[in-house]
């Protein structure tokens, strides 16, 4: 047996790459949207890709199985389970709990888990040359390391009402099944640390089911159901926004892209062009460079492994909109955007060079000037992190608004007041910072060393 994981960091997201090398044939789980990676595998050990998994209608990215099926001609197996509402509009072999699927020397049984969602599966598999009992288990979003898949991500992303108790309920079924099985056999999860899958991922990549029955907080509750639906549905971290169209795009038939695109190099005039029509600006470099000069309007995402969820965030999948990257970066962060479905980059530009008009500055401030206008009053603090974070610990007097959900609440920013604003290391508020000023806030002020400072300084937080 062949076995590879391929792992990306920007969405803590996991694939599977498992091949029989005496059949020559392999099956990818999972797959991310830029498959030549799992192309270039298949390529280097001499086999040919005849079978794709998908665990469950992922909202976190836009699966690339349709591209790898439509590049190598492999077929589709994809979950039937879940009720008519959860079903796939596109052709595939439909898998039911149970089924067995065979791949050369290597067997694949089917379980149905739902929770996550109402049609997950996970896959069994058997390495029949070696042994007769199972040795892995391919969970997707139903089992992670140290913590299970949230079920309340239709009902906060999707809109689903009533979804996420129901959904909970199921999970605590579920984990009988995986309760069932051999203490040695291998989990492969669909998601690590970082992952907003669920809300206390492991940063280990695999583990085994003994290890979880022992270790991960979801098996503490093994009589207490209303306990454990309890404990599950709180303190789950905000779903980013593009994960109701990723829900949407999974399910329906769309149109693919089976290469990675060659970003258009933009000159001054065509910059215009797109600032004429509305385009949004996104400057990808580091936010210290960032303050120091930027062209009105743009957006600060830096181009690090969160790039892609904070683009989801701000960005919709109607407007075309331009990269400010290095031509070293365009590739990475194509494929990034590529990975939740953002096809819509009108092109790049290099430098600040292509912009002819001013430049903006962003106002930082540091802790010792924070600390005077804190101790002063008559600002309106704004915390920018998670909710949960936000309960862990902040500054006392701060206001929580989520980075995230800026624009949903605009009208709590006020633009009377000096307004500083602060999240753990500086990163989320460089986004809302520049987002602000392209709205027109002229009284924002960074607090860029934000809650890690504070608590270096041993400086008193609030809880609750």
């Amino acid at each position: 047996m062949y076995f590879q994981h391929i792992y990306d960091n920007s969405l803590a997201q996991g694939s599977y790459f498992i091949g029989c090398q005496k059949a020559g044939v392999a099956v990818v789980i999972d797959p991310k949207r830029d498959v030549d990676t799992y192309i270039e595998i298949a390529r280097q050990q001499k086999m040919n890709i005849t079978h794709i998994f998908e665990t469950h209608i992922h909202a976190d990215f836009l699966s690339g199985s349709r591209e790898l099926a439509a590049l190598t001609g492999a077929k589709m197996y994809l979950s039937d389970e879940g009720g008519p509402d959860w079903q796939y509009e596109f052709d595939h072999e439909g898998l039911r709990d149970g089924t067995i699927i065979p791949l050369g020397n290597l067997e694949f049984k089917v379980l149905h888990t739902p929770g996550h969602t109402p049609e997950s599966i996970s896959f069994l598999l058997t390495d029949k040359p070696a042994s007769d009992v199972p040795v892995m288990l391919f969970t997707g979003d139903f089992v992670f390391v140290g913590d299970i898949g949230r079920p309340d991500l239709l009902e906060k992303a999707a809109g689903l009402k009533g979804t996420q108790e129901i959904g909970a309920h199921q999970l605590f079924l579920s984990l009988k099944k995986f309760s069932a099985l051999p203490p040695y056999v291998q989990v492969w999860p669909g998601h690590g640390a970082g992952s907003a899958c669920g809300k206390a991922l492991g940063s280990v990549p695999s583990t085994t089911t003994g290890y979880e029955m022992v270790r991960n907080w979801a098996f503490r509750f093994e009589q207490d159901e209303e306990g454990f639906v309890k404990y599950l549905l709180e303190d789950q971290p905000e779903p980013p926004r593009y994960f109701a169209m990723m829900k949407k795009l999974n399910k329906i038939d769309r149109p693919l892209l089976t290469e990675v695109p060659a970003l258009k190099a933009l000159g001054k005039e065509d910059l215009k062009e797109a600032m004429t029509k509305g385009y949004k600006i996104i400057d990808t470099r580091d936010k210290n460079t960032f303050a120091k000069g930027y062209i009105p309007g743009s957006i600060n995402i830096q181009g690090n492994n969160s790039f892609n969820t904070w683009a989801g965030w701000f960005l919709d999948y109607d407007t075309p909109f331009v990269l400010l990257a290095e031509p070293s970066q365009v590739n990475d962060l194509t494929r990034k955007l590529m990975r939740i479905g953002l096809d819509n980059v009108f092109g790049y530009i290099p430098s600040l060079d292509s912009w002819e008009g001013p430049l903006d500055k962003a106002t930082t401030i540091s802790l010792d000037e924070f600390n005077s206008l804190h101790e002063n009053n008559g600002i309106q603090l704004v915390d920018l992190r998670g909710a949960t974070e936000y309960k862990s610990g902040h500054i006392k007097g701060a206001e929580n608004v989520f980075v995230g959900s800026l624009p949903q609440h605009i009208n709590k920013i006020s633009k009377d007041k000096k307004v500083v604003i602060y999240c753990q290391g500086g990163d989320r508020a460089t986004i809302a910072y520049s987002w602000l000023a392209g709205q027109g806030f002229k009284n924002i002020q960074n607090y860029t060393e934000g809650i890690n400072k504070w608590l270096q300084e041993n400086k008193p937080v609030v809880k609750g």
